[in-house]
């Protein structure tokens, strides 16, 4: 028996391994890729520097509280948690599917009792009839073990494990690509946070600024000067200015208790300081399109959930073929339990089996087309990743470039409205134009000077946005980081 067996297990290992795997082997698909950015030529620095984006590309900024930030956003993020949790379930079905290359062991036991009646026939005084008897009650116990072993000679098996490894690496991108959104969205929140504190310094200078145009005209009011319709006017304006100073604190919290969230906090817990700081903008980054196919996180998971889908066109054309799968069990049975393990109860069996569905009313012709379809839809929605990554990139270079010259010309406008308001203020105050004229200039030069404060959010913006472009740094190669607190 012992050489029998393992004649039978090497030959079912010459089998498994010399088998083919049927369905096609991957190639990734094509895509129309551009040598370059058409919007970076325009304004690309000409001189020899390192400006790849870093994987912690917000230190570019010189923020030590956003990079504070962005550590705790990597260790509490609720999102991202579940990301991480995603790709372990991932990587546990690439397991679970490399486990079926094994042989599949199992051990029972069991005491069973029972018995029968049994029935004959009788002859009396030539008249026919039956008769029973109660059968002898019986006890039969035993223990054995078993395996069964499905041989991968289509491959069935190697192609689900590779489906699988390749959705475990999809989800690899996924991670990476939620902690690329949820680092660009912080970073965007908190700029946009002291883009707000700017300009409530920028309203409480403007108010201040009108408090001192009210007491101007309270005092010449006072003095006969002007007319009451003046005082009016310029409380008006403080009003209308203070007002504005008020709602200003209500995005200012809004954004507060967006930063708590995306950092595991209840927003009660968050508080960040108004401080003056002046955001300096690093240089962009710059790729060539190519490189997105490395560095972007959803490209790169495109194309993996591309590969595992042409895997699984072998899967469905792998049950165009029998399936052999080789069994064996071994144990004993006896009557009692003190012989139980003695070498006449011994029984054993091994033997192959091969099964092969003849007819199933077109179901596999049916899931043969659907994988093939799915493959295609993969293949389609792989290419369509590509093109919105370079829109993407060009969409924002696009934007860093016409915000920058856009933010220089209005910097211009509100140094010219600054000298404008100094001089409608001596002229004012020497009676030469009316109090009208103040107005006008002083609103002209509080809505240039609010402009230039979004612009500076629109291009800071723009460039956190062109950095998530372009995958924030981050490489397909590189295994995703995991938190060991989690």
């Amino acid at each position: 028996m012992q050489r029998q067996f393992i004649l039978l297990v090497s030959t079912a290992c010459l089998c498994s391994v010399s088998g083919c795997a049927v369905g096609p082997d991957y190639k990734r698909p094509t895509t129309a890729v551009p040598p370059a950015f058409k919007e970076a030529g325009a304004w690309k620095t000409a001189e020899p520097k390192d400006t790849a984006v870093h994987a912690a590309w917000w230190q570019d900024f010189g923020n030590p509280t956003l990079t504070e930030l962005e550590s705790q956003l990597e260790l509490s993020n609720q999102s991202l948690r579940a990301a991480e949790a995603n790709y372990r379930q991932a990587r546990a079905l690439v397991r679970s599917a490399r486990a079926a290359f094994f042989p599949t062991l199992g051990v029972q036991g069991s005491a069973t009792r029972g018995g029968g009646t049994t029935q004959g026939t009788t002859a009396n005084s030539g008249t026919a009839g039956t008769a029973s008897s109660s059968g002898k009650v019986q006890t039969t116990y035993s223990a054995s073990a078993d395996f069964n072993w499905e041989l991968d000679l289509w491959g069935r098996i190697r192609r689900s494990t590779e489906s699988a490894r390749a959705s475990a690496e999809a989800s690899a991108a996924d991670l990476a690509g939620a902690r690329l959104s949820l680092q660009a969205e912080l970073a965007a929140d908190y700029f946009n946070l002291r883009i707000v504190d700017a300009q409530k310094q920028l309203l409480e200078r403007t108010v201040a600024a009108y408090e001192e145009t009210v007491r101007l005209t309270e005092n010449r009011y006072n003095a006969g000067v002007v007319m009451r319709s003046d005082v009016v006017q310029a409380q008006v304006q403080l009003k209308s200015a203070q007002a504005q100073l008020i709602d200003v604190d209500a995005d200012r919290a809004q954004l507060e208790h967006a930063i708590a969230v995306l950092l595991g906090k209840p927003p009660a817990e968050l508080s960040l300081t108004l401080i003056e700081t002046e955001i300096t903008l690093p240089d962009s980054p710059q790729a060539v399109p190519s490189d997105l196919l490395e560095q972007r996180p959803d490209i790169a998971g495109a194309e993996r959930r591309v590969a595992a889908a042409n895997a699984q066109i072998g899967v469905a054309r792998s049950a165009f073929f029998p399936q052999l799968t080789l069994s064996g069990s071994g144990g004993y049975r006896s009557s009692t339990t003190a012989d139980l393990f003695s070498l006449p109860n011994r029984i054993w069996s091994l033997g192959p089996a091969l099964a092969e569905t003849l007819f199933n009313g077109g179901a596999r012709l049916a899931e043969n087309e659907r994988a093939q379809a799915a493959y295609d839809e993969t293949v389609a929605q792989y290419r369509q990743t590509v093109l919105t990554g370079m829109q993407e990139v060009e969409d924002n270079l696009a934007s860093l470039r016409i915000l920058t010259d856009e933010a220089r010309v209005e910097n211009e406008a509100v140094e010219l409205a600054r000298e404008s308001v100094r001089l409608i203020t001596n002229q004012y105050k020497a009676g030469t134009v009316a109090y009208i004229d103040v107005v006008n200039l002083q609103a002209t030069l509080y809505a240039n000077e609010r402009t230039a404060l979004a612009l500076r959010g629109r291009r800071i913006t723009a460039h956190i946005n062109l950095v998530k472009a372009l995958g924030g740094g981050w490489n397909q190669n590189q295994p995703p980081v995991v938190s060991l607190g989690w």
